[in-house]
């Protein structure tokens, strides 16, 4: 999915719960890992984005709450697309590492915060997305930091 695509599909559809379903649909259809935790998107733009799971049985762990590895999952699934959508045309991106903490159960659904601070076009760069999960009562419940490598497409 270029980013010129993401974006305009993205703003074409981000008007109602069903569109941002359904553009939901479309990331894991082209990245059919995330399908598992069936993610949906709230905010896309250069730059920033929310995206939700719930808490349902494919997602839990042996003690109830949301598994870790769900939550990575919704964590790179946010930065990703947020970075595919912030990247200049003339750029391409991969992930390069990931550090993540898991400071809390999370006993609900929950919600991946990204962000990541304007890219220089033309030169090589690592870039490093912020991402905070919370709980449905706000609470913190992982932080990651995640390293894309951003460079000039051949």
């Amino acid at each position: 999915m270029s980013s010129s695509f993401a974006l305009k599909t993205w703003r074409r559809l981000n008007g109602t719960a069903a569109g941002r379903y359904f553009f939901s649909r479309i990331v894991c259809f082209k990245a059919p890992y995330f399908r598992s935790i069936k993610p949906v998107f709230d905010v896309l733009e250069p730059g920033r984005a929310e995206a939700h799971c719930r808490k349902r049985r494919s997602v839990t762990n042996h003690i109830g709450t949301v598994h870790a590895i769900a939550m990575a999952n919704l964590c790179e699934l946010a930065a990703g697309t947020m970075t595919e959508v912030s990247c200049p045309k003339s750029m391409r991106w991969i992930p390069k590492s990931m550090t993540i903490d898991y400071l809390n159960k999370a006993a609900t659904d929950v919600r991946a915060e990204a962000t990541l601070a304007p890219l220089r076009e033309g030169e090589a760069q690592d870039a490093v997305v912020s991402v905070d999960v919370f709980d449905t009562a706000g609470e913190r419940v992982v932080h990651a930091d995640i390293t894309m490598y951003v460079s000039p497409k051949k």
